[in-house]
């Protein structure tokens, strides 16, 4: 725990150094479907709005968009304080929640939102070869249904190996439990259908880092799921995946796994200037 904490502390004196002389714009509740979509669906026009957090003096800098947990039946968007003033932009986004629709409709929400930041950020000085998805939870299996389930993001015109990185927190792999519970299976009975990020497993995916708490405090088997979808990505023959457990926290591991998100922004940003 000392070794993480060190490096955790390091990553944030590195952001916070590069980012000091920025300032920051913030504005909110911008729907991000059609109009005429959103006045066929009040749900939609409710609910699929985002909020973006963006450097104003910086350009072509890289944005990760972040999905709220809640088990698909509650939250709120949120733009996380972790990830404030780090010299990116961060969107939070909220999506329609269940019992209100059923999958797949919150799936799809993510897609438009993705999509809509795609076709938007060059408007605020981001670059759209830097988008990352992220989330925690309910976020993390959006992040990993439209990152792995290309038809998603194909539907708005967008290939999903587009976006430059996948990094879902405490997501779960199988299908999700919300989705069983429809079916009437409980929590502990295990699916994997079309709607199970471990269904789409592909060699030819986004980079791919997946953060779970420690096994022994995660819920339902979380991180074994995780580990599952790490070692089908590889035999799959992706080269891009790792996972990290962070011992010590259980499922409301988000503290500890900011940092982290932040250095794999960094790392693939890097990598990719370098190539």
């Amino acid at each position: 725990m000392r070794k993480l904490t060190i490096i955790l502390f390091l990553v944030g004196v590195a952001f916070a150094t590069a980012a000091q002389d920025n300032q920051y714009k913030t504005e909110t509740d911008i729907p991000y479907y059609q109009e005429d979509v959103r006045q066929k669906d009040p749900t939609i026009h409710e609910r699929c709005r985002l909020d973006i957090y963006y450097p104003v003096n910086k350009k072509e800098f890289a944005t990760v968009i972040w999905f709220h947990g809640g088990g698909l039946t509650g939250g709120k968007k949120e733009l996380p304080e972790a990830l404030k003033n780090k010299d990116i932009c961060v969107v939070g986004v909220n999506y329609r929640l269940s019992p209100q629709v059923q999958a797949p409709a919150y799936i799809e929400d993510a897609a438009a939102a993705v999509a809509w930041v795609f076709a938007h950020i060059g408007d605020y000085g981001g670059d759209s070869a830097k988008i990352f998805v992220s989330g925690h939870s309910a976020g993390g299996y959006l992040t990993m249904m439209i990152g792995l389930d290309k038809q998603y993001l194909a539907a708005h015109h967008i290939d999903a190996n587009h976006i430059a990185g996948l990094i879902p927190l405490s997501g779960q792999t199988i299908t999700h439990f919300n989705i069983r519970a429809g079916y009437g299976m409980k929590d502990t009975q295990p699916l994997v259908d079309r709607y199970a990020p471990l269904y789409h497993v592909r060699a030819d995916a986004p980079p791919l880092l997946l953060i779970t708490g420690d096994r022994e405090l995660e819920m339902l088997g979380r991180y074994e799921e995780n580990a599952y979808l790490a070692r089908m990505m590889k035999v799959a023959g992706h080269k891009q995946t790792r996972l990290l457990e962070i011992q010590g926290y259980n499922h409301g591991m988000t503290y500890p796994a900011f940092p982290l998100v932040l250095e794999e922004i960094q790392r693939i940003v890097q990598k990719n200037v370098k190539q």
